[in-house]
């Protein structure tokens, strides 16, 4: 078994040695562009090579976040931070976009491929569908069970990574489009301005999208034992004096098996939101996991105790045991080699050693210089001497040769990695193989109910809940009978019930229903299983040409593009897949696993999917319950504005039918569409406004 490796958040160089000089493994760095926290400080190009060298010296991994979505005109600055940041000799690449991700395959082939936790991945076949994309490792959503992690870990060889300690969004990771929708600063582009921390009311609860920060630090070495490969700390905005806590906690209880009280003391202070939460492992969610940061959260935090923290990493601390060998002979030069058991360095001095006219030097002497090692990565193991004659040496000499050996020891650790790296281009990778243009636009429909009109049967195609469809047989026919295309809707969240969902699938292909829309990449792989025809929504959070490519080629029907692309963005898209976008419904601004009524006090008999949730500016959002996970939908409807809809790039459009519960409300919502009548308050969303671009270095 392996050991478990503590992996530390680095905003910029000062976190880079709070993490190695507490023991970090590995650390995760972001770029000054294409970072999901784009408020960090982040590196520019030749930080991060200052960083890679310095973490290579002393035995750590550096893995690089460029996980955001990246849009079309971005792709060719995205790539050429790639290849520099291979050329650099990163460890891995963390990423959320699957265009992207392909195209890194093809530039730099045996750079690894870490699957961000943006991109939502919480079942097997999510797993299994991004190994088989030739990624080597899953960041698996926060909101797992120890036994949905176990389940996973026992039937994938794959590395898995799990966060341990830090921040909890309200919302599953790459399913939040709130900060997006209501200022424009989208979370899946690293620019979340998190609103989720302010004000929203739910019952006595006056912050209910406000999750206490996640820790479950003392299950380290019980994530060590299901073989899960990486403990990640969360925080990369946040100071050195907290990685520093966070990562000396880990690194405690994974060698010891407990975490000291001083530094558990000092992780409490260092930062919280009234305490810390493990209700998502350990599968206990409630209102005790809600909670934001107070007065008295902050003043823990005071500048007597960071100074604290910043004296138990203020010195280097050697990692690196290395091996000393020196031959002094009377009237030749000093040999002397230095190794870490992968590199060595061998020295002759140019002094040649004289005849001792008093005290010959020592071995104690000789071994007392080689083993001040200071400032560097190395503490010395053996120090072999091999001595002949009666000989003396000047310790100047010896301190002389040691600086240089060790430095040159250090050099050649510096560099681990030879990629071979290709000059690919974004046009190069277009391939365009394929023309599935269609000659009229589609319009498609997704309900959360069987509540259809007859209306529907203009639609090319109406998605159902699946296990409606499932269990309501009869409805199903009778529909059907009505010229109504019905097709099912695979559940956003599939925690948990990954195996329930594969056999409603293979019950409704009996009944000759084989038609589905899919919200994730394992919904995906099971209908390609399945032989299934699929369709893929917006929350697969597909913004560029490159994953409309892969989209086609992994054998989709057609893509609902994520809704954060503007109309210009929407034109310029250059694959000729089928693709469409929402036109209507009050879309979901955030997936949750843990219900924001339950901060209020409700549990669901009293609820019954009746609490709504008020901002400070009196806006109510409805919450959406499947039993398993909850969807905050927008306070006004999504409405394509005209100058999309004219559009000659798009091929179908999606009406989201969320709140009309009865047949008379979808009913005349279509005729409204239809006849494009005004609503009383709507929204544009992204279309017209767009979000916010990263700034390019």
């Amino acid at each position: 078994m392996n050991k478990i490796e503590i992996l530390s958040p680095c905003g910029g160089f000062d976190s880079v040695l709070a993490a190695v000089r507490s023991g970090a493994d590995a650390v995760y760095v972001g770029a000054k562009n294409f970072s999901a926290r784009a408020s960090a400080h982040n590196f520019d190009i030749d930080e991060l090579s200052t960083a890679v060298k310095y973490c290579h010296s002393y035995g750590v991994k550096v893995y690089l976040a460029l996980n955001t979505l990246i849009f079309d005109d971005e792709i060719d600055d995205a790539l050429e931070l790639v290849k520099a940041a291979a050329r650099y000799d990163i460890d891995a690449l963390i990423t959320q976009d699957i265009g992207l991700a392909q195209a890194v395959k093809k530039i730099v082939p045996q750079l690894k491929l870490h699957a961000s936790t943006q991109m939502s991945v919480h079942t097997l076949s999510g797993v299994k569908a991004l190994k088989e994309l030739g990624f080597s490792r899953v960041v698996l959503a926060r909101e797992m069970t120890k036994e949905e992690i176990k389940y996973i870990a026992d039937n994938c060889d794959i590395e898995l990574e799990v966060f341990v300690h830090g921040a909890l969004c309200m919302c599953v990771s790459g399913q939040c489009y709130m900060s997006a929708m209501l200022g424009t600063r989208s979370a899946n582009r690293g620019a979340c301005a998190q609103p989720c921390r302010l004000p929203f009311a739910a019952g006595d609860c006056t912050h209910a999208l406000s999750l206490k920060d996640n820790s479950i630090i003392e299950y380290i070495k019980e994530l060590e034992d299901i073989g899960v490969a990486s403990a990640k700390i969360e925080g990369r905005m946040k100071r050195p004096e907290y990685v520093a806590c966070a990562t000396q906690a880990c690194v405690q209880m994974r060698d010891n098996g407990y975490v000291n009280e001083k530094t558990s003391e000092r992780l409490r202070a260092v930062f919280s939101r009234t305490g810390f939460t493990d209700g998502y492992y350990t599968d206990n969610r409630g209102k005790f996991m809600f909670g934001y940061r107070k007065r008295e959260d902050v003043v823990k935090a005071s500048e007597k105790l960071l100074r604290e923290v910043r004296t138990t990493y203020k010195d280097e601390v050697g990692r690196v045991n290395i091996d000393f060998d020196i031959k002094i002979e009377l009237n030749k030069h000093i040999a002397l080699s230095v190794t870490d058991g992968e590199h060595s360095v061998q020295l002759n001095s140019d002094f040649t050693v004289e005849k001792a006219q008093n005290q010959p030097t020592s071995r104690e002497k000789i071994e007392q210089a080689l083993s001040k090692t200071g400032d560097t990565p190395f503490v010395v193991n053996v120090i072999n001497c091999d001595i002949i004659g009666e000989c003396f040496v000047p310790v100047k000499e010896l301190n002389a040769m040691r600086r240089v050996a060790l430095e040159r020891l250090a050099q050649l650790r510096e560099k681990w990695h030879d990629y071979e790296i290709s000059e690919l281009s974004f046009e190069d990778l277009l391939s365009n193989a394929h023309s599935c243009k269609v000659d009229k636009r589609a319009q498609y429909a997704i309900t959360r109910d069987l509540f259809i009109p007859k209306s529907f049967e203009s639609l090319d195609l109406v998605f159902v809940p699946l296990f409606d469809c499932l269990n309501n047989e009869d409805k199903i026919n009778e529909l059907i009978a009505q010229n109504i295309s019905i097709a099912v809707d695979i559940p956003r969240g599939m925690f948990g019930r990954e195996e329930k969902i594969i056999s409603a699938l293979k019950e409704v292909r009996k009944r000759g229903i084989n038609i589905a829309m899919c919200h994730n990449i394992a919904a995906a792989y099971i209908c390609k299983e399945l032989s299934f025809e699929f369709h893929l929504s917006f929350a697969m959070n597909i913004a560029n040409s490159l994953s409309l490519e892969w989209a086609q080629n992994y054998g989709a029907k057609d893509v609902e593009i994520s809704f954060e692309l503007d109309y210009g963005r929407i034109n310029a898209l250059k694959s000729s897949m089928i693709k469409g976008v929402a036109a209507y419904g009050y879309l979901p601004l955030m997936m949750t696993r843990n219900c924001p009524a339950k901060s209020g006090g409700y549990n669901c008999a009293t609820c019954k999917n009746r609490v709504k949730l008020q901002d400070r500016k009196g806006e109510k959002f409805t919450l959406v319950c499947d039993k398993n996970i909850i969807e905050i939908l927008n306070c006004v409807p999504l409405i394509l504005p005209k100058a999309i809809n004219n559009s000659k790039n798009l091929d179908f459009t999606v009406f989201h039918f969320t709140v009309e519960n009865s047949v008379e409300n979808k009913e005349k919502t279509l005729k409204n569409l239809s006849e494009k009548r005004n609503f009383e308050r709507f929204t544009h969303g992204l279309y017209i406004r767009g979000v916010k671009n990263f700034t390019i270095f």
